[in-house]
């Protein structure tokens, strides 16, 4: 599985980044996260606004930062 955090370095993003990290720690899964900064990747995507949330290559969520239980509520429906 792999976790997409897209976002060009806001807080949110930042801030979505370490609750994804805390998720992925808290689910036992092997997950690769990557945080996806440039503009252009971000626009294949389709997201208007910031942060958003990839699972492997689904946009999940956009334009708010989740709480742990909410990732892993996505990371248990695509697993």
């Amino acid at each position: 599985m792999k976790i997409e955090i897209l976002g060009t370095g806001c807080a949110k993003c930042k801030t979505l980044e370490a609750v994804v990290k805390k998720a992925v720690a808290k689910s036992g899964r092997f997950v690769q996260i990557e945080k996806v900064d440039d503009i252009m990747k971000i626009m294949e995507y389709q997201v208007v606004s910031t942060p958003g949330l990839v699972i492997d290559k689904k946009v999940v969520s956009t334009g708010k930062v989740l709480s742990v239980d909410e990732v892993l509520s996505f990371i248990d429906k695509i697993s």
